[in-house]
């Protein structure tokens, strides 16, 4: 299949490497330049703009930072452009009313399909697929989402998908706060990093960030989920509580401790810097 994917961080790199590798045809673009070297020496071929990337599309993917980036970019010049039977697929994470607001913009051909898991699980075709839309326009997809991953959860929606995205992101992030106040304690108890790694490294209860356990023990490394687009998650997830008059209290906290991160100048540090929080000394 002819698929355009429509931005090109680390997210939309590894979506546009496993739809080469598993034989379509990719062409890329990138609202700043310069981000697609790799997937042009891989065979795929970079547009000038919107209308040059979806031009004989059957697929078009956008995966962008949230909800006022993906509006810009389908209401706007992918609107004008797409062609009549291109399907429109959204993989960013952005709130149900915004998936909603696309459904109806591209009515009978519009798929959210947000991603649970890192770019290298993107690349490696371990990432899970939350596929919310209309079940034929679902099927219409299945080359794409079976070379990007042999993991796909179906919804009857587009706005149940990212609900869905946005109850796992909350786990995680509570989960990297968790741990990052568990450190704290170890520490302010006198247990060293090399005890507290002893310690829980391998205990089966920080099971859901072992990928990000050495991140929050002895600092943040290269980000693909920064503290600011986690600060948009939990604040996300916490308004569709708000929405049915669900109060999150815990969840709350955690929006509060990425915004305090966010804002001491770790904005696009991963969201394992939350730790720096805890820092003493």
């Amino acid at each position: 299949m002819d698929v355009a994917v429509l931005g090109m961080g680390r997210m939309g790199r590894a979506i546009a490497r496993r739809l080469l590798a598993g034989g379509h045809r990719v062409t890329v673009w990138n609202r700043s330049p310069g981000k697609a070297g790799e997937i042009v020496a891989d065979g795929g071929r970079e547009a000038r703009d919107v209308g040059d990337a979806v031009g004989g599309a059957d697929v078009a993917i956008t995966m962008l930072t949230d909800d006022a980036a993906v509006r810009a970019v389908a209401l706007g010049a992918l609107r004008s452009t797409i062609g009549g039977d291109t399907v429109y697929v959204d993989a960013s994470t952005v709130s149900p009313e915004c998936s909603a607001e696309l459904a109806d913009a591209y009515r009978g051909r519009f798929v959210a399909m947000p991603v649970l898991g890192s770019p290298d699980a993107v690349t490696a075709g371990q990432a899970v697929l939350l596929a919310g839309g209309d079940a034929d326009v679902v099927r219409r997809l299945e080359p794409v989402l079976t070379a990007i991953s042999g993991s796909v959860l179906r919804y009857d929606s587009p706005s149940l998908a990212l609900t869905a995205k946005l109850a796992s992101n909350l786990m995680l992030l509570s989960e990297v706060v968790a741990l990052a106040e568990s450190f704290a304690v170890g520490r302010a108890g006198g247990l060293r990093d090399d005890e507290l790694r002893e310690l829980l490294a391998t205990s089966p209860v920080v099971a859901g960030v072992r990928n990000r356990f050495e991140d929050i023990l002895t600092g943040p490394q290269e980000s693909w989920w920064s503290t600011a687009l986690g600060a948009k998650d939990a604040g996300l997830a916490v308004d569709i509580a708000r929405r049915a008059r669900v109060s999150l209290p815990a969840a709350g906290a955690v929006l509060h401790r990425y915004e305090e991160a966010a804002s001491a100048g770790l904005r696009d540090a991963d969201i394992a810097a939350v730790a720096e929080l805890y820092r003493v000394g």
